[in-house]
């Protein structure tokens, strides 16, 4: 049975669908990719590779990730869609367990790929000689990304239970997930409770999750001065926080310093959703009127049909890419941040963009290839394996995200445990069974 192009189905789809969600998914990856990019200044230095963030170098830039730190339009987007998926799950008769399987396919297939990919790949590389310490460093930088499926997919999995208190309390869930934040950040960062502050990882990402939900039932939406007026409160919610208070300016981590709004995630978060929802919104009635043209959403619908594939490897093809230029003395060594440097931006990321698209050619099959995984055990045997399947890869997917992938001849007992962890994980959810294209 052949694939269906992205011309079919984007000819196929309902009349009902609000393609913006689409683009927006699309559109925040793209930021992803080209952000990370951007901010690597990399040079070849004693023979070793020496990394240092845009963003440390000219604090002035920090300012400029209140827009393109773009993962809280992605956890929008996706309440949107979550909520939308159960609708119609329950319309149809399909019980949580098996719709929390067809959900997770599309995810875990294409990053077990990677995961499996990195793992064995490491470990060959290392034994054939190259230097252990720096197959487990590229492993680190490239498994970095897998920290937001980690988190998505907590997300993903208690989005029934959030669609049910959304449609009983409606706003009142945003106000007291977000008053939790505020207790976490006022224990962790005002009376250095420790540990503590991981709890943020549900209350703020949760609290994004949600703005999708009301944005999908038209709370967000009713009126044209809603949206101004919600991206303009967060705006000085924003601002409020970091003037006032003592949250960083930047919304990505970074190392100069012990606080960041994103490990843990702090109230900022939420103030910089807000801010980006009411501005996306802002956006949505002509950007729908766009996306009407068919060549416009024919583009959108094969952009997402990769978008899992460009997000799990664009950072192996920055890293392939800096092994291929930096130590062979292809690349000119320009002092960072000068005209010479600034200069070369372009060129950097063309490189890393032409890695970017042969590895997708290579591996964007796994993700289109998504299976309907066959059905859940009838009542709570599938719903316990659901739950624990998908704590697991949340488990499995976080430990590689901070502690990189197994590789021979250096720690890694977490490592293993991790790899032990996403096998449980897989033989729960079962995403990989025979093959029938989506």
């Amino acid at each position: 049975m052949a694939r269906p192009s992205a011309r079919e189905l984007a000819a196929a789809t309902p009349a009902t669908r609000n393609r913006y969600v689409d683009l927006l998914r699309a559109a925040s990856i793209g930021v992803v990719v080209l952000g990370h990019w951007m901010m690597a200044v990399i040079s070849w230095e004693e023979e070793k590779f020496v990394g240092q963030n845009l963003l440390e170098l000219n604090s002035g830039f920090q300012l400029l990730t209140w827009v393109f730190q773009v993962m809280p339009v992605f956890f929008i987007v996706g309440g949107f869609a979550n909520a939308a998926s159960w609708d119609s799950a329950r319309r149809s008769g399909i019980g949580y367990a098996d719709w929390l399987r067809a959900r997770f396919a599309r995810l875990l297939r294409p990053t077990v790929a990677f995961v499996a990919v990195w793992t064995v790949g490491g470990t060959v590389v290392a034994l054939s000689g190259v230097d252990a310490d720096l197959v487990r460093l590229g492993g680190v930088i490239v498994s970095l990304p897998l920290w937001f499926l980690a988190v998505y997919a907590f997300a993903v999995a208690a989005a029934p239970v959030m669609v049910a208190a959304h449609r009983r309390f409606g706003v009142s869930v945003v106000v007291g997930l977000a008053a939790a934040a505020v207790v976490v950040d006022v224990a962790s960062w005002g009376f250095g409770v420790p540990v503590v502050g991981w709890l943020n990882f549900a209350f703020v990402w949760l609290v994004l999750h949600q703005l999708g939900f009301l944005w999908r039932d038209g709370t967000l939406t009713r009126t044209r001065q809603t949206r101004w007026l919600l991206a303009a409160g967060g705006l000085a919610a924003l601002a409020g926080l970091v003037i006032l208070g003592p949250y960083p300016v930047s919304m990505v981590g970074l190392d100069e310093g012990q606080r960041t709004n994103n490990l843990p995630p702090s109230l900022a978060l939420v103030a910089l959703g807000m801010w980006q929802a009411g501005l996306i919104l802002v956006f949505q009635d002509a950007a729908n009127r766009w996306l009407e043209r068919p060549r416009a959403w024919t583009a959108v619908v094969a952009a997402n049909g990769m978008a899992m594939t460009v997000y799990l490897w664009h950072m192996t093809a920055m890293v392939l890419t800096a092994l291929a230029v930096y130590p062979t003395g292809l690349w000119p060594q320009v002092a960072p941040l000068g005209a010479a440097w600034w200069a070369l931006r372009p060129v950097w990321v063309a490189a890393a963009g032409t890695v970017l698209v042969a590895l997708v050619a290579l591996f964007r099959g796994v993700e289109r290839s998504v299976t309907s995984p066959p059905r859940a055990p009838e009542g709570w045997p599938g719903v316990l394996g659901g739950v624990f399947g998908a704590g697991a890869m949340c488990v499995g997917l976080a430990l590689v995200a901070l502690h990189g992938f197994f590789v021979p001849g250096t720690p890694a007992r977490l490592q293993v445990l991790a790899l032990a962890i996403l096998v449980v994980a897989v033989a729960l959810l079962r995403p990989l069974s025979r093959s029938q294209p989506v």
